[in-house]
């Protein structure tokens, strides 16, 4: 069951890296392995927002559609995310957003397992890699938007 946890402080605001990780829909254009991004619905609930997305991992020979309820803290400047369907036996992350002296604190907690023994075998000799790749994107990202 691969876990990773993860804090940087970024030269960002807590607002900014919270709007770059809440726009699910633009994550093809940077994550690695990320193919697609379809949000299928979107429900204001007054202090938070549920999300319902469609993300596509495109990895070597395996291509996997996964569905996932992702939930916006604006306030609290934190979002959640959870498995609804897919390759996984279960998947959950979050993300907290600080504000800093010089930026902001990035907090970012993935636990998840597949549900095929092989692709897990796979992703298990990489996964400290992969993760540190996608923070880094996340980085990136930032980077090019916010200069």
């Amino acid at each position: 069951m691969p876990r990773h946890s993860e804090t940087r402080r970024l030269p960002y605001t807590a607002q900014q890296m919270y709007d770059l990780v809440a726009d699910v829909g633009s994550y093809p254009q940077f994550l690695p392995w990320c193919a697609a991004a379809r949000i299928r619905s979107r429900e204001d609930r007054g202090d938070h927002e549920v999300m319902a997305a469609d993300l596509v991992i495109s990895f070597k020979v395996f291509r996997e559609k996964f569905g996932s309820r992702v939930v916006l803290w604006p306030e609290v400047m934190k979002i959640d995310t959870e498995y609804l369907d897919g390759p996984f036996r279960y998947m959950k992350s979050d993300w907290h957003f600080a504000d800093a002296e010089d930026g902001c604190d990035v907090s970012f907690h993935v636990d998840f397992e597949f549900k095929n023994a092989v692709l897990q075998g796979i992703i298990g000799v990489v996964f400290n890699e992969a993760m540190h790749r996608i923070v880094r994107a996340f980085e990136d990202r930032a980077r090019a938007l916010y200069g």
